[in-house]
């Protein structure tokens, strides 16, 4: 696209610019996305939108890389993190900028009137343009939501790792779930900042939650004793079952030294002997 089209691109739809943003609103209300509680603010947008528009358009640039759209781009990108958080789709999204199209050739095809080549050559600036124009606003979409489902993903998964204190310098870790090398690397820096936090040195990584105990899984429980014990902490494995154990045994998972019980009472009950306590029962 060269200088004189992007300048007459730009002249056009500040000619009929009022028309263009009448109908732009009409196609965007037929779409759905036009709502009466969001008409105000998707008014307002479609007008920054047109201004900024004819602006980076008398630039002369086609590249909408280029810093004279800047400001363009980043209208998009608010718009499409908004529309994100306000439940749109991504088609929903994409559509405010292709609903353009219609009242924007519309004024095209008159103004060329019949000069089919002007028309041919405008047109298909116009069309390039706003499927850019499109492809951006689509993409700013995707991007702020795997950026909100990856902070959710995280959020969730250091809810999935709580670390609990039961007693004066005891620590209970019960693991739920499938554990892998990212959830290990949660499962750890939790257990640690805890130890460093309430000066704890025994830990009860409890795993009566986990479905499957692999050679992998294995490695990441070894991985977290030896950080804990690193940092001070003696632990401790529960929840060890039948069919756990036998597997254990299948791979030839050697666990060292490290204490396992079948259940996390009989770990705390473990752990407070080394801390020099015992349960007793009171008879009444």
């Amino acid at each position: 696209m060269n200088d004189a089209v992007h300048s007459r691109l730009a002249e056009i739809i500040n000619k009929h610019e009022s028309d263009i943003l009448k109908e732009w609103l009409d196609n965007q209300r037929a779409e759905g996305t036009l709502t009466k509680g969001l008409e105000a603010d998707v008014q307002q947008q479609s007008r920054e939108f047109l201004a900024s528009l004819k602006n980076s358009l008398r630039q002369g640039r086609s590249d909408i890389m280029a810093p004279e759209w800047t400001d363009l781009r980043d209208l998009l990108t608010n718009l499409s993190r908004n529309r994100m958080q306000q439940g749109f789709t991504p088609s929903q999204t994409g559509t405010f900028i292709f609903s353009l199209k219609q009242p924007l050739f519309e004024r095209l095809r008159k103004e060329f009137g019949q000069d089919a080549h002007g028309l041919a050559q405008e047109i298909w600036t116009a069309t390039v343009l706003m499927d850019k124009l499109g492809l951006w606003t689509t993409e700013a979409y995707q991007k702020t939501r795997e950026a909100v489902i990856a902070r959710q993903q995280q959020d969730m998964l250091e809810l999935s790792t709580p670390v609990v204190k039961l007693w004066h310098g005891i620590l209970a870790l019960p693991l739920i779930g499938t554990l892998d090398s990212e959830r290990t690397q949660v499962v750890m820096e939790s257990l640690l900042q805890q130890i460093v936090d309430t000066g704890a040195d025994i830990a009860i990584i409890d795993i009566t939650g986990v479905p499957l105990v692999d050679t992998l899984v294995a490695q990441h429980l070894l991985k977290t004793v030896a950080a804990a014990r690193l940092m001070g902490a003696d632990c401790i494995i529960s929840g060890i079952r039948p069919q756990i154990a036998q597997t254990i045994v299948h791979l030839g998972v050697e666990l060292g030294d490290v204490i396992t019980k079948a259940t996390l009472a009989d770990a705390f009950a473990v752990a407070l002997t080394r801390r020099g306590f015992a349960v007793q029962s009171i008879k009444t």
